[in-house]
């Protein structure tokens, strides 16, 4: 597959054309999210992009492996220096990640979902899209590192199943308009761009910035019969009922009770449909 055009991607998206400080494309690497983590304490710039044609240690959520073979897929992490956001709201903007794969697969003629917290699937339960990795990292200055792993041809490896048994997909396989990884990578940060320069304009709290209802819309753990498994061990059966402006997902118990989850492992009892 041919590789991703960094020139082009810079020409488009790089100042001051573009909204981004910086973007590398690199042939391979361990993880563009550890990568960008040491960048930070570096100093790089806010909305510093680095980009791999493959990972040889890329990371999902707890520490999970995400399989990123060459040439098979966007393998992207952003380094966001967001003033004006509290810490305490950092994580919602996996959210904004979200939203703007679901432009992206729109804009592809995919038919996609959202699963609470991170990850992106196919409309019609054929698996898992992408998967999105949020990292608060601290320096002199507050940073969020946010990853987006996206298949965008199915992997020669073996992909080990996720919770629930969750398989992976990939857009080729989905009747996607375009497998064309640079114009892929192109369409994903400018809808990242918008997305995020929302949020940040709403200080990070997504009913302010108008993302919440468009998050909602789009999800479909709402509504969904779900288990969730916990840091420590938890296990937390009920219905995903809300999120709330942090993008947390508000889950009522069968005694009535409802909980607020801030992170943890769901998995969808019934079949998906978007």
């Amino acid at each position: 597959m041919k590789r991703i055009d960094a020139a082009r991607l810079r020409a488009e998206l790089v100042r001051p054309v573009g909204p981004y400080a910086r973007l590398d494309v690199v042939a391979s690497t361990g993880s563009t999210n550890a990568d960008l983590r040491e960048a930070l304490v570096e100093g790089a710039e806010d909305r510093t992009v680095l980009i791999a044609e493959e990972q040889t240690a890329g990371l999902g959520r707890r520490g999970r492996t995400w399989v990123s073979p060459s040439g098979a897929g966007v393998y992207c992490s952003v380094l966001f220096r967001p003033a004006g956001v509290s810490l305490a709201v950092l994580g919602s903007l996996a959210s904004v990640a979200g939203l703007a794969l679901m432009d992206l697969t729109r804009e592809l003629g995919v038919p996609a979902v959202l699963k609470w917290p991170n990850d992106v699937l196919a409309s019609d339960g054929r698996g898992k899209l992408a998967g999105i990795l949020s990292e608060a990292a601290a320096s002199e200055e507050q940073g969020v590192i946010l990853g987006i792993g996206l298949n965008v041809t199915p992997s020669r490896e073996p992909v080990e199943p996720g919770p629930g048994g969750l398989t992976a997909a990939a857009l080729s396989e989905l009747g996607a308009r375009t497998t064309d990884r640079t114009e892929i990578s192109r369409l994903l940060l400018t809808f990242l761009h918008e997305r995020e320069n929302a949020w940040r304009a709403g200080a990070g709290d997504l009913a302010t910035s108008g993302l919440l209802e468009d998050y909602r819309a789009h999800c479909a753990t709402l509504g969904q019969e779900v288990k969730i498994m916990i840091a420590g061990g938890e296990k937390l059966l009920g219905n995903a009922v809300d999120l709330d402006r942090t993008g947390a997902l508000v889950v009522e118990t069968n005694t009535g009770a409802r909980r607020t989850i801030f992170a943890g492992d769901v998995v969808h009892l019934r079949p998906v449909s978007g």
